[in-house]
């Protein structure tokens, strides 16, 4: 059987860490097995000291089951693949990729910019580890002007997401890497809304990218995992270091189903981009709402950034409703197809009401007393999600329910 030479990433996708042939059958599983051990064994002293030595030298040797065996190797493969990187390295959630990286970047004493933008319990592990750890950190709204004010001289990284949690601000990865690099700052980018399919940050320039393996990679609520990417050899070296220090692990289980779930990434990403869009355009008709926060919509103030960094959208919006709280919270609770729930990237429509004194620190928020619900539009039949949210605006607002079957 000759071997794939597409470089297309949906063809990769359906090829990358997949089984061997065995020499002695010539055949093979369609589907890697979940390659399961806690000790690894060796033929003779000779074959442990070459994987020893290869371990020594950065490259991907396994002499103990943490690392991971042929399952988790294969999820690596997928992940350089996805982000254009050349290793990967995996954790059991997303927050747990996002502390790997700065855990192994950053030095006591250092300072971290974070966009204002970022995923929130980022936040949460400054004030509880990093600030233990004497590593400064300081939020900005990321653009370059405003940044520049915020250097200091023991700035050593620029953390950001992009697009920004809660309210999708597209940043500009190209010019944070300039500035980024012109003041030797390493650019970590949280990548999980693009998942390395439609947003590709290290081939804008960016140092590192971090995905929760957890949304769109899984797909279908079942995982968790997070993985950090990089090219640079420097960087990938200290990585795996603190990688292999601080004991970072995930199921061969888990591995499998991420494998499982990549696999059909193209065709999710790509229904549940297009739902959300149909979604937006039923949103843009009604009275109740003040403002759509969705980077492929052309009237998104990030349409642009979105055009050109880009190759697609995924089924992330959120909305600004002119309700009052608690009818807000009526609207959400009305809802029958939306689960209520704090995650995302599966195959089900998720529900979030955001807590507004969340945004207050988000430059990109215009303070207001709307309220703001995060919607994952996911695989449901978009006629079906539309009449279930004007169902639910009737019953907050009491206001008569139009017809939807037209949207």
């Amino acid at each position: 059987m000759a071997k794939p030479t597409s470089a297309r990433l949906d063809t990769l996708l359906q090829h990358t860490g997949m089984a061997s042939f065995d020499p002695v059958t010539g055949a093979a599983p369609v589907a890697l097995p979940s390659m399961r051990t806690s000790t690894v064994r060796f033929e003779n002293l000779a074959a442990l000291d070459k994987a020893q030595a290869a371990k020594a030298r950065g490259e991907r040797r396994v002499t103990y089951g943490r690392m991971g065996m042929d399952t988790h190797a294969a999820l690596e493969d997928v992940f350089c693949e996805l982000e254009g990187a050349d290793r990967a390295f995996l954790a059991s959630s997303g927050l747990a990729a996002i502390t790997l990286a700065m855990f192994s970047l950053l030095d006591a004493k250092d300072h971290v910019l974070v966009a204002d933008c970022a995923y929130g319990p980022v936040r949460y592990l400054d004030k509880t580890v990093l600030s233990r750890m004497d590593i400064e950190v300081s939020y900005c709204h990321a653009t370059v002007a405003q940044l520049q004010g915020q250097l200091r001289p023991n700035t050593r990284m620029l953390y950001v997401e992009s697009p920004g949690s809660l309210l999708f601000e597209m940043l500009d990865i190209p010019a944070l890497a300039s500035f980024a690099h012109e003041h030797g700052l390493i650019l970590a980018v949280d990548n999980t809304w693009g998942s390395g399919y439609i947003y590709r940050p290290l081939d804008l320039g960016a140092d590192v990218s971090i995905v929760a393996g957890t949304k769109y990679v899984g797909g279908h609520s079942d995982l968790m995992l997070g993985a950090v990417m990089a090219k640079d050899a420097g960087l990938i070296k200290r990585l795996g270091e603190t990688h292999y220090a601080m004991g970072y692990s995930i199921s061969a289980d888990d591995a499998w189903l991420a494998l499982r779930g990549a696999r059909t990434l193209p065709i999710r990403m790509r229904q549940s981009a297009d739902n959300a869009l149909r979604v937006c355009a039923f949103l843009a008709s009604r009275t109740e709402v003040e403002r759509i926060y969705h980077p492929a919509l052309p009237g998104d103030p990030g349409h642009a950034l979105w055009k050109r960094d880009c190759t697609g959208s995924n089924g992330m919006l959120a909305v600004e409703l002119k309700l009052s709280n608690d009818q807000a919270r009526r609207f959400v609770d009305g809802l029958a197809l939306f689960g209520i729930g704090f995650s995302w990237g599966g195959f089900e429509s998720l529900v979030q009401l955001v807590d507004t004194s969340l945004l207050q620190g988000h430059g990109y928020w215009r303070q207001s007393g709307n309220a703001v619900v995060r919607l994952h539009i996911g695989l449901e039949s978009p006629e079906d999600l539309i009449a279930d949210i004007a169902q639910a605006l009737h019953a907050a607002t009491g206001e008569i329910n139009p017809s939807v079957g037209d949207t």
